[in-house]
C-alpha cells in the first residue's frame, strides 16, 4: 500500500505493507519455521476434548521398555524375522494382524495396520472390509482362513477347542508347513506385544522406537 506523506516542504511517497501483505510475505519466506512454531503452538496449548487434552492423547501411558527390559528386542526381532521370511505374503500378515487389533480393541495395532496396508498398495474397500470379512467379497480363500484362524485364537470357546480339526484342516489346504508355523508366528507376533500395546498404550501412528513418550 502506498501511502503519501508531506513534511518540510516535500513531498515522499512511503510503501507501507498491510497486515496481510507481511503475514504473506513471512509465510513465503519462512514458511518451514512458520509450520514449526504452530505445531510446537498447538502442543504446548493443549486443547480439552471432555476430560482428556490433546497432549495426554498423544503420550502413552508408559516409558519406551527397552530401558528397563532390553531382551524384549531380542524377541521381537526374532519374530519379525519369521514373518519376513517369504513363506506367506505380506499383505496376508497385515490383514490378520488388523484383525487381531481390531478384536483386541487396540487403536495402535489397528492404525498401524491400515498404514502397512496402505503403503503396500491395498484398496481402502479390502482394508475396510476387515471388520467384516465373512460377509465380503474382497478376499481370497487363503486370506479367509488366516481371519478365521486368528478369530479363532483370540475367541474363547467355553464348549470346545478354539482351534478345531476342521479349521486346521482348512488351513492346511492353502498352507503348507512352514506356511503354516509362520502363520502362527504372525499371531504370536501379535500376542507378543499384545500386553504392551493395551497396558502400555505407545502413541498410535508413530515408528517403532519414537513410539513410547519416554
Amino acid at each position: 500500500m502506498a501511502a503519501l506523506l508531506q513534511g518540510s516542504g516535500r513531498r515522499r511517497l512511503v510503501f507501507v505493507r498491510t497486515p496481510r501483505e507481511r503475514s504473506v510475505r513471512h509465510y513465503g519466506t519462512h514458511h518451514h519455521e512458520l509450520r514449526l512454531s504452530r505445531e510446537d503452538l498447538t502442543m504446548s496449548t493443549p486443547t480439552t476434548t471432555g476430560t482428556t487434552t490433546k497432549q495426554e492423547a498423544l503420550r502413552s501411558r508408559m516409558p519406551n521398555p527397552l530401558p528397563f527390559v532390553p531382551e524384549m528386542a531380542v524377541v521381537g526381532e526374532g519374530l519379525h524375522k519369521v514373518i519376513k521370511n517369504g513363506a506367506i505374503p505380506q499383505v496376508t500378515i497385515h490383514l490378520l494382524q488388523l484383525r487381531a487389533g481390531q478384536m483386541l480393541g487396540s487403536t495402535y495395532f489397528t492404525i498401524r495396520e491400515t498404514g502397512n496396508l496402505r503403503r503396500i498398495g491395498e484398496a481402502e474397500e479390502r482394508i475396510t472390509a476387515v471388520a467384516t470379512w465373512r460377509d465380503a467379497a474382497y478376499f481370497t480363500d487363503a486370506e479367509r482362513v488366516a481371519l478365521e484362524l486368528v478369530e479363532a485364537v483370540l475367541t474363547p470357546n467355553p464348549s470346545g477347542e478354539r482351534v478345531p480339526d476342521e479349521l486346521y484342516a482348512k488351513a492346511s489346504a492353502h498352507y503348507d508347513d512352514k506356511a503354516m508355523w509362520s502363520l502362527i508366528m504372525a499371531i504370536a507376533h501379535i500376542g507378543f506385544f499384545t500386553p504392551a500395546a493395551l497396558i502400555a498404550k505407545p502413541i498410535p501412528g508413530m515408528p517403532p522406537g519414537q513410539n513410547y513418550s519416554e
